[in-house]
């Protein structure tokens, strides 16, 4: 794409008609131009012009709709102060031909302005494409291949935003490349293969499901790496704490020691006097049960297994009736589970057929809810169709209220074709078509009879001046004829004043004459002859003739007279020429107007012959706003006509939304009915665990208890057999039964100990006595160690260390929980995605490709396609960098850095930096290079052979404008690229030898000059 002329009238302080035509000199000599002025002569303007022409758009008012009246009222732009109309027009060339497109806009006879109109016309076909000024902004970007946004970014670099394409989001920079490289097939194939994934995948969707939930539960890397850390310290606290205790408890001990020692003296002094007694009472009280022990010592080791063999006996007993009650238990437990999950999937089981229940119930729901899903889709979908109906009418309806909106969606539809019916029978049309026909006939005699109005005008004018001409001319016809007359009084006036001071003038020169000749006189002598005359008589060397005094008076008084009258005589001459010149000039005029205006009402009438019935101007403008109301009115009816369909097209729709929503409605009610809870999956595997542990504990404690009969039987048989054995011998030693027996048994430990006692007892006296003295001296020893605090206070102590260790045990005890479970889930995830593996076989083509570059909206395909373009616009821009700056490189961002682009600096060894960081020079120079990067990939697909550089010079250094000049300079001899910069910098001015010069006078308005 390529300007070719662009064209204003009257924008922003340009007043007046201007053109700058690309195609001739001095452009075709020299490509790269400068755009100069003082700030606020309108530099920028021209860079308005352009995107006003193309887009309706200009950079400096904020907002992505196209400028308004109501824009240009609001910020007082466009339009030149005291101006009634403003145009702009912008002459390009595109690889499918040459296009003129024009913005313009003007005010009514009430200075109020009009709407603006835009149109764009085909030079190639010699015919308008449009004069629809919401079709010539789309009509622009199919032409030229780029939006408003993508313009400004890549050819028309306005003020402030040259260095936006460096510091935009990666999203931002994504979209402008799809645009300028074509690559928007990307997002297709990525949403294509999203699809097609989607269908052959549909029957492992569940495992999916299953898999993502645990996934979501999974810690993350950082997270279980921070556990198990957290777990490593909370158990070396412990420790630490322990170590505490320890030495807590010790201090503790130490004090229950001394009070140890000290109860034991008090014991062992007891237990010197108990001794005592005890030995005079052993003697009395052992002596009977020792003899009745020897009787049955011989056979004491079977006695002692037949009592061992019956507390066997009682045990398993003991333990069989355990089992018994807990299968009891277990059969109570599987009844109430049964019972649960018959009222859980609303149908009679048993134990044999429970899972499969449990499964079928599962698959049930989930169906439900996946038709649920379906219809809330459908629903989205329909009611989306639905509001974008409603939103290209305006009409804002109750949503809780179908009914409601339909019958104010059929009132509106009423309403509506009653209007259209009015417009009907005003405008003789039927459809939209016809309405399109009828408007672009008022458009037409609208502009006609607004040029007509415009060139009227004019002629008017021009005949006011004619009119105004010819009186001043007749004013000075007086004056021509009275002066003549009296310039020639003055004249013969002055000639007398001269021709009387000439005579005294002469008087005087006598009267000096003879006045310096009196010394010569007074040395006459009679006889003698004059030197002067020869004369030999002297008769006035003694008597001189009398000096007039008055002469010098008379003459001033003469020459004052003259001044006076030459004076005035100049000023009727003059007079005189000025009002002859005047006269002429007015003449001149005055014939150069007939003519101009006879020719501007010759054109006129050629032109304007069908509607020119000798109407005036007032007719004209009124005829304009008649057609302007027209105008309005037809725009109005196609409006209606519009909003008629949409609200036709609303209704069906509203109605299959009705339908969705009852079947949805019912589907809710029926999953609703069968199923309260959140997550059926969840629930079900709750279930069905819960039956697998009650399966698997009957058979536990079935193998349990047969295990305890068979061992209760063994030990029965054993104990009757040795009681048999027993009671023969037992009979012989005078012994009822075996029972009898066993009770006088001594252990063989007592019968020892009772010989023993009296040693023992003895000894304890000795004992006793030496303890004594020894409990003593080492009482003294533990007091010396025994701390000065208090027991209560270690006690403390050591309550608090143990709440301490309970706390980080319980602390240690969630994290390793954390951790296991997280394992679990592990291993469970793994297990799944083997069986899906499985599955896959057949699908595994595609879901590589979808895990590669597909996904919903396209953006992982497009995203890798748009990083390999900006790697090779980044390596472009370097290349172009290189003949601006070498310390700097452009790169891309790491995932730790900002999202902006990055420079690499190395004059700092390599060290990268944010392009946010940069000083505005440094950032003009990267800017400069990416965007004649962007050029230069972009001429593939969008060739771009115009750009516009909206100041940014003025913050290099001499040396780095010299190089950026030269690279452009080499950058326009290569690409025969227009190349305008807009700048103040005066060593630029001196360097571009082509220019745009704008200067601005003492009213607030600019002129623009080419040199």
């Amino acid at each position: 794409m390529k300007i070719l002329k662009i064209a204003f009238k009257n924008i922003n302080s340009l007043r007046g008609d201007h053109e700058i035509d690309f195609t001739q000199e001095p452009f075709i000599s020299s490509s790269l131009f400068a755009i100069t002025g003082p700030t606020g002569s309108g530099k920028s303007t021209l860079l308005d012009v352009i995107s006003l022409a193309l887009y309706g758009k200009v950079p400096r008012i904020p907002g992505s709709r196209p400028i308004s009246k109501t824009d240009i009222e609001k910020y007082g732009t466009i339009l030149t102060r005291n101006q009634k109309e403003a145009i702009a027009r912008v002459t390009y060339e595109c690889k499918y031909g040459t296009f003129s497109s024009q913005w313009n806009i003007s005010t009514n006879r009430n200075d109020k302005l009009r709407d603006n109109d835009m149109e764009i016309y085909d030079h190639q076909k010699q015919a308008l494409i449009t004069d629809k000024k919401s079709e010539v902004p789309d009509k622009n970007e199919e032409l030229i291949g780029l939006s408003y946004d993508q313009f400004i970014k890549a050819a028309m670099l306005a003020q402030g935003e040259f260095a936006q394409f460096l510091k935009v989001t990666k999203k931002e920079r994504g979209a402008l490349l799809e645009k300028i490289t074509g690559t928007g097939i990307y997002r297709s194939i990525g949403q294509k293969v999203y699809e097609m994934n989607g269908l052959l995948n549909k029957d492992i969707e569940q495992q999916q499901h299953e898999i993502k939930i645990l996934k979501d539960n999974l810690l993350a890397d950082e997270i279980l790496e921070q556990k198990k850390t957290e777990l490593k310290s909370k158990t070396e606290a412990q420790e630490k704490h322990q170590k505490e205790i320890e030495k807590l408890k010790k201090s503790l001990d130490l004090k229950k020691e001394v009070r140890k020692k000290t109860t034991a003296i008090t014991f062992s002094k007891e237990e010197w006097d108990v001794a005592e007694n005890k030995l005079k009472a052993f003697d009395s009280d052992h002596g009977a049960p020792l003899k009745l022990h020897e009787k049955v010592q011989d056979v004491s080791e079977d006695l002692r297994n037949w009592n061992l063999l019956n507390r066997e006996i009682i045990n398993l007993k003991s333990e069989l009736s355990g089992v018994r009650e807990s299968l009891n238990t277990n059969l109570e437990s599987t009844t109430s589970l049964i019972a649960k999950v018959s009222e859980f999937i609303h149908i009679e089981t048993s134990s044999t057929d429970l899972s499969q229940n449990l499964t079928d119930f599962r698959n049930k729901i989930l169906e439900l809810q996946e038709k649920r899903n379906e219809k809330r889709a459908d629903y989205r979908l329909e009611k989306a169709r639905f509001d974008a109906e409603l939103n290209a009418t305006g009409l804002s309806l109750n949503d809780s209220n179908p009914d409601h909106a339909r019958i104010e969606i059929t009132e509106q539809i009423e309403k509506i074709e009653k209007s259209i019916k009015t417009w009907n029978e005003e405008f003789k049309v039927i459809d939209s078509d016809e309405i399109e026909k009828l408007r672009n006939t008022i458009q037409r005699e609208y502009k006609i009879t607004r040029e007509a109005t415009r060139q009227y005008a004019v002629i008017e004018e021009k005949h006011k001046d004619l009119k105004r001409n010819t009186a001043d001319h007749e004013k000075l016809q007086p004056q021509l004829r009275s002066l003549p007359p009296e310039i020639e009084k003055h004249r013969s006036q002055v000639k007398l004043v001269k021709t009387r001071l000439e005579n005294l003038n002469l008087k005087r020169e006598n009267q000096l004459l003879k006045a310096s000749l009196e010394q010569h006189r007074h040395k006459l002598k009679d006889g003698e002859a004059c030197p002067l005359c020869g004369s030999l008589q002297h008769p006035y060397a003694e008597h001189l003739p009398e000096k007039d005094d008055h002469l010098y008076e008379e003459i001033k008084k003469v020459e004052k007279q003259l001044e006076d009258q030459s004076g005035l005589l100049n000023t009727y001459v003059a007079n005189f020429s000025n009002f002859k010149q005047q006269a002429q000039e007015l003449e001149v005029k005055n014939k150069s107007l007939s003519r101009n205006l006879q020719e501007l009402k010759t054109a006129f009438n050629e032109k304007f012959s069908e509607i020119n019935n000798g109407q005036n101007l007032s007719e004209f403008e009124d005829r304009c706003d008649q057609l302007e109301n027209k105008l309005e009115k037809l725009s109005d009816f196609e409006k209606a006509c519009k909003k008629l369909q949409h609200l036709k097209t609303a209704l069906p729709i509203l109605e299959k939304l009705q339908s969705i929503f009852q079947e949805g409605r019912l589907v809710r009610e029926k999953l609703d009915k069968l199923y309260q809870g959140k997550d059926i999956q969840q629930d079900v595997e709750l279930y069905q665990n819960r039956w697998i542990s009650l399966e698997s504990d009957l058979k536990n404690l079935k193998n349990t208890r047969e295990k305890l009969k068979k061992k209760l039987n063994e030990k029965q048989n054993q104990a009757q057999k040795l009681e048999k054995e027993l009671e023969l011998v037992l009979k012989e030693k005078g012994f009822e039964s075996v029972k009898e027996g066993y009770a006088v048994l001594i252990p063989d430990a007592e019968v020892h100990g009772l010989r023993t006692e009296r040693q023992k007892i003895e000894k304890t006296i000795n004992d006793a006595r030496a303890s004594i003295n020894l409990l003593e001296g080492q009482l003294e020893e533990l007091q010396k160690q025994d701390p000065e605090i208090k027991e209560e206070a270690l006690r403390e102590k050591l309550e608090e260390q143990n709440e301490q260790v309970q706390i980080i045990a319980g602390q240690c005890k969630e994290l390793d929980r954390l951790i296991k479970n997280h394992e679990h889930d592990l291993i469970k995830m793994c297990k799944l995605q083997e069986q899906i593996a499985e599955k896959e076989k057949q699908t595994r083509r595609w879901r590589m490709l979808n895990e590669l570059i597909g996904d919903r909206t396209g953006n992982k395909f497009n995203d890798f396609a748009q990083d390999l373009t900006l790697s090779r616009l980044i390596k472009l821009a370097n290349v172009r960098l290189k003949g601006l700056s070498d310390r700097y490189l452009i790169d891309k961002p790491a995932d730790e850095e900002d999202d902006g682009l990055v420079a690499i600096d190395e004059h700092m060894g390599g060290q990268r930096r944010s392009v946010k960081t940069l000083s505005g020079g440094e950032t003009f120079i990267l800017s400069l290079s990416m965007a004649l990067a962007l050029s230069d990939l972009a001429s593939k697909n969008v060739e771009i052979n115009s750009l516009f550089i909206d100041e940014g010079f003025g913050t290099l250094d001499p040396e780095t404008l010299d190089q950026t000049l030269d690279t452009l300079e080499k950058l326009q001899a290569e690409s025969s690229k227009t190349i305008g910069i807009i700048s103040h910098v005066d060593s630029l001015k001196e360097r571009i030898s082509t220019q745009i010069k704008l200067t601005r006078n003492g009213q607030g308005y600019s002129r623009l000059e080419i040199s």
